[in-house]
């Protein structure tokens, strides 16, 4: 007997269930739509051709197949070239085998290359500078107001004039941290034998590319270049005389402000520059116009024979080379006793030791166990006198004398057709314009006269394993030292230290840092910078 057919189920639902069934199919095919367009396949679209009512349909159908042809065309040849340069190699892989002189070559090329990057970078330095004064048909020597005496070198000098018709032209940069009676002595003195520019380089390229449009009312500030139109002017009296367009090759030691007077002439910081010494590695040209180019220089390489004090000031590597107390004691013998005590606000003192002790006690820096740190203060004495803001000053010569390697006749001919009088208007210019110190806030500082260079390669001496060591006692020595600051700091809490101590702590901590950076900086040179050359 059949069973009697079911009831079918009535497919009616409430208005809700539809709606939320609705909503939900809606936002599935949203996800999908969205998932389509990120993998980015789309239906592709029909070419709807050329419609029968378009005029020239068959000129148009002729050139699309024209062009079609031409396509397959340069597929074809473009695989023929493909196919021919895999001959080629494959050719030029069987004649290697065959001549061996190829291999040879490349095998001279490597060890070349393997022999730049195990050089002595100072080498590198002598054979960069060379280059520099070969290629300038005008030299500017950039000098330290501070100490002019101390920044000439004899050896690059004499060099300069046996090249041949070169100019020499003295450059006195940093003349703000001068007081401008020592300024003008010495302007005076140098003169007499080279021309000499006034120069004060800017100081605010650190972030910007260009230098801020100096306002009317406010003509002159610490921060703006000053004697650049006296050099922009004596550089084209050269270019008159030469009756071309000339090179201007930068040359002096470290830290003299070389890159600074190239940024400054460029309006552009095309340069780097820093407070560590020996930033520049390498020559760089740099285009100041269509007649003018300028060339920037590495730094002198000083000569082991000179003063400890010479050695201290000149070399970036002395810190290294000498002991902190050493190289910063030889600075101290030279400076007067009364001015550095009223500039570092420090007791009377018998000698350099007791003055580092009165200096690391005034400072804050203390090794464990509280004892004064005597090689740290020695440090921040070094670091404060190298860089570019303590003040300082030496007198010149009492007489003028003639350098040992110039006569009368080289000292017309680096005169010979320029302006002298309008040289010395602008110099004078830029000496009213500077604000120096006061005699009263400078130190006098005794100077240790021409700095010996070395010019040739053969000159240099071997010694970086031991610079390897003493560069990784100083490293070891400075975090010592961070570490006790940063226990002394943690124990005293920021509460208890009074403005004057914060001072003292942020002048060590860059002090610290600052050598630190350097020390870093000559391993790099010493195994890593020969590599830029290759």
């Amino acid at each position: 007997m059949k069973r009697p057919k079911l009831k079918k189920a009535s497919k009616r639902m409430t208005c809700h269930k539809r709606y939320k069934i609705q909503k939900k199919v809606r936002e599935h095919h949203r996800k999908l739509r969205k998932e389509a367009k990120k993998r980015g396949h789309k239906k592709p679209r029909k070419d709807p051709g050329i419609p029968n009512s378009a005029p020239f349909k068959e000129a148009l159908l002729r050139e699309a197949e024209l062009r079609k042809q031409q396509l397959e065309e340069l597929k074809q040849q473009q695989k023929l070239d493909r196919q021919k340069e895999q001959e080629k190699k494959r050719k030029c892989e069987a004649t290697l085998d065959v001549e061996p002189s190829v291999k040879e070559e490349f095998g001279q090329r490597k060890a070349k290359k393997a022999k730049l990057a195990k050089q002595n970078p100072k080498k590198l330095y002598c054979q960069e500078l060379k280059k520099v004064i070969e290629a300038s048909d005008v030299v500017l020597e950039v000098l330290d107001a501070r100490d002019p005496l101390g920044c000439r070198c004899p050896q690059v000098e004499k060099a300069i004039v046996q090249g041949g018709q070169k100019r020499l032209v003295l450059v006195l940069n940093k003349s703000d941290l001068v007081p401008k009676e020592n300024l003008e002595n010495w302007l005076n003195y140098l003169k007499k034998e080279l021309p000499t520019v006034v120069f004060r380089a800017s100081t605010n390229l650190k972030d910007k590319k260009k230098i801020p449009k100096v306002r009317r009312n406010i003509p002159f500030k610490s921060e703006i270049c000053v004697g650049k139109e006296g050099l922009w002017k004596l550089l084209r009296d050269f270019q008159e005389i030469y009756g071309k367009a000339i090179q201007v090759g930068v040359i002096g030691f470290p830290n003299v402000g070389k890159s600074s007077l190239i940024n400054c002439l460029k309006q552009e910081q095309i340069c780097n520059v820093g407070i560590s010494m020996g930033l520049t590695r390498s020559m760089q040209v740099v285009s100041l116009d269509k007649q003018i180019t300028i060339i920037d220089s590495p730094s002198f390489i000083v000569s082991p024979l000179n003063s400890p004090a010479a050695l201290a000031l000149r070399s970036p590597a002395s810190i290294e080379v000498l002991r902190p107390v050493e190289a910063a004691s030889a600075i101290l013998s030279q400076a007067d006793t009364r001015q550095v005590v009223l500039k570092f606000t420090v007791p009377d003192f018998k000698n350099s030791s007791e003055f580092f002790t009165l200096l690391a006690q005034r400072r804050g820096l203390h090794q464990k166990g509280g004892s004064p740190n005597v090689e740290g203060a020695a440090k921040l004495l070094w670091s404060q006198w190298t860089g570019g803001s303590l003040g300082y000053y030496c007198h010149p010569p009492p007489s003028w004398t003639l350098s040992p390697h110039f006569n009368e006749n080289i000292v017309t001919d680096m005169k010979l057709g320029l302006n002298l009088e309008e040289l010395e208007k602008n110099n004078a210019h830029s000496i009213q314009a500077i604000r120096g110190p006061h005699l009263g806030s400078s130190i006098l500082f005794q100077s240790s006269g021409l700095t010996n260079g070395i010019t040739e390669e053969e000159d240099i001496v071997e010694e970086l394993p031991k610079q390897k060591e003493r560069m990784q006692e100083e490293r070891e020595d400075l975090e010592d030292i961070n570490s006790d600051q940063e226990s002394v700091e943690e124990a005293e809490g920021n509460s208890s230290i009074t403005s004057p101590a914060k001072e003292a702590w942020a002048d060590e901590h860059s002090a610290q840092s600052y050598v630190l950076d350097r020390i870093s900086e000559e391993e790099d040179d010493a195994y890593n910078f020969s590599t830029d050359y290759v």
